[in-house]
């Protein structure tokens, strides 16, 4: 139409490289994980940069998973079909090494280089992440049970991706998904219904047959679960539960349904029931909670790592777009209040990611030193409660930068919205993790220990001693009452430290100022007028290209 204009629109955030322009990120992998080449982070920034791929995101969400019962002649098949968009992007990670890969790389620190690929990537698209992350950390737990690791521990550690259901023998390689969930515990898996019976001799790495459901079971399309059921007398356990047995015969697996969900709805999360459905034994019985904690911690530090990419793909969208749009006189960017709040997703977005990359660390020297384990317990459960609880506050705030352009499907912010939620509510909501920090340090005070190691580099800053002074009042006699406050008090004063260290100046001092020294309203964009926006608004463009080594 001759009427019709099409004028003051940025362009589309297309072609960059989502971790060479991420300076926090860059900079947090060659602090966390000193030697390791970068090239390889940044060809995954570059391809998550680019429009097809991108694209790949969209798709996969406006094309949700379908549930097949049966074939065309009445056979039972319980099968998930996706569009082809699912399959490329997890044909794209498992590549990148982003499912069971870093379980047997050489490398000095595997973890911190994949937890950065893991946040590259998830700005992509978000779905496929769970089946990545529940592979990813389903390999310490089968490593647990020689008989099973024997024949799993490989395959799930292939960087490739072979879709198929056919047995574990005939496949390029391998994913791995968790049952917890039933529908009348939630997350008080103990009164989990679901019972086991030994199918022969009862014991570690021997058959049982196991009879219940499953509330969540999410990517039911994967090779096998790590499943929790009762057995009697001994109570919860833990079983490695195939979708093929050996033979070629598929395991009874009912897929009755899948969660029609808020987001997160390229992947399928169904309910499934077991029927005599063969599962192996990880450890003893009794031992379930024992078992599976190992995979929960793993799993939680990629919900930290999850949302703190939601963050940055929001931030980035929002500087994007104040950068090309005018209003006013000039552009968005220019704005003292837009700076203010974009300067406070910057700070909300480098605190996230040092974080998380600290704990990935953890992780790395986990096995050869107790501190760095201890610190991977109580990390892991502060980065899951906090850096999740941020996210949907920051996601909504970036999509508030847009206006009602941010409101329709084709920006991508309301799929960020959606997905925004999830990873706090995943492996355990807020309360869980929250109260799960008490736990820790009341039965493992050599992590709180760890912890404070952590915040003693920064303490010659008087508004960091000052808050542990007054957080360490509260852990003296910590009450369940009070348990989110001081979960939060921790990873603050954690992301404080690693700032001060290790963040410019601007970055440091306005966190500083705002998230301890009270100087901050109750919503994002409540900076104190003298901090440095700008110069932290540019420190997070998505289009600047820095050097890295």
């Amino acid at each position: 139409m001759p009427t019709h204009r099409v004028e003051n629109q940025p362009p589309p955030l297309e072609n960059y490289n989502l971790f060479s322009s991420d300076r926090g990120l860059a900079e947090a992998v060659a602090r966390e994980a000193p030697g390791t080449p970068a090239h390889e982070l940044a060809s995954l920034g570059e391809l998550a940069g680019r429009p097809d791929v991108i694209a790949l995101g969209f798709d996969a969400n406006e094309h949700p998973p379908e549930l097949r019962t049966h074939d065309r002649f009445g056979n039972r098949i319980d099968e998930v079909r996706f569009h082809p968009a699912w399959h490329a992007l997890m044909r794209y990670a498992t590549q990148a090494g982003l499912a069971g890969a870093p379980w047997e790389d050489r490398a000095p620190y595997p973890h911190v280089s994949r937890a950065a690929k893991f946040l590259v990537w998830g700005q992509v698209e978000s779905g496929h992440g769970c089946p990545i992350s529940m592979t990813y950390a389903a390999v310490p737990v089968v490593e647990m049970q020689t008989e099973l690791a024997a024949i799993w521990r490989t395959p799930l550690c292939r960087s490739d991706y072979d879709p198929g259901l056919v047995p574990v023998a005939s496949k390029s390689a391998a994913l791995c998904g968790m049952g917890m969930t039933e529908k009348q515990g939630g997350s008080d898996v103990r009164s989990n219904a679901t019972r086991a019976v030994p199918a022969a001799l009862p014991g570690p790495g021997r058959e049982y047959l196991l009879t219940g459901h499953k509330w969540f079971c999410s990517a039911p399309m994967c090779d096998a679960f790590v499943a929790l059921a009762q057995v009697p007398p001994r109570g919860l356990s833990c079983f490695l539960v195939p979708r093929v047995l050996a033979d070629g015969t598929r395991n009874p697996f009912a897929i009755v349904r899948l969660k029609n969900k808020l987001g997160n709805r390229s992947n399928a999360s169904a309910e499934v029931e077991f029927d005599e459905t063969h599962g192996w034994l990880i450890g003893d019985e009794g031992e379930g909670i024992i078992r599976i904690v190992e995979m929960v911690n793993h799993t939680r530090l990629d919900c930290a790592l999850g949302s703190a990419a939601l963050m940055r793909a929001a931030l980035a969208q929002a500087i994007h777009h104040a950068t090309y749009r005018q209003a006013f006189g000039s552009a968005l960017i220019d704005h003292p209040l837009m700076q203010n709040v974009l300067a406070d997703l910057a700070l909300e977005s480098e605190a996230a990611t040092a974080l998380c990359m600290r704990v990935a660390r953890a992780i790395d020297e986990s096995q050869r030193n107790p501190e760095a384990a201890a610190l991977k317990r109580i990390g892991t459960a502060l980065a899951k409660y906090y850096v999740c609880k941020r996210a949907p506050a920051v996601v909504g705030e970036a999509l508030e930068c847009f206006g009602g352009n941010g409101y329709v499907e084709e920006s991508i912010m309301p799929r960020l919205y959606r997905e925004a939620p999830l990873n706090s509510i995943w492996e355990g909501s807020g309360n869980i993790n929250a109260l799960d920090v008490l736990r820790i340090i009341g039965k493992q005070p050599e992590s709180l220990d760890a912890w404070r190691e952590q915040i003693a580099p920064a303490r010659a800053e008087p508004r960091i001693a000052a808050q542990e002074q007054r957080l360490e009042r509260e852990l003296a006699d910590p009450e369940p009452l009070r348990a989110r406050t001081i979960a939060e008090r921790m990873a603050t004063l954690w992301q404080a430290a690693l700032l001060v260290q290790h963040a410019p100046p601007a970055v440091a001092d306005a966190f500083l100022a705002s998230r301890l020294d009270g100087e901050w309203g109750r919503t994002l964009g409540t900076l104190p007028a003298r901090s440095a926006m700008p110069a932290i608004v540019e420190r997070a463009a998505p289009l600047r290209q820095p050097v890295i080594a």
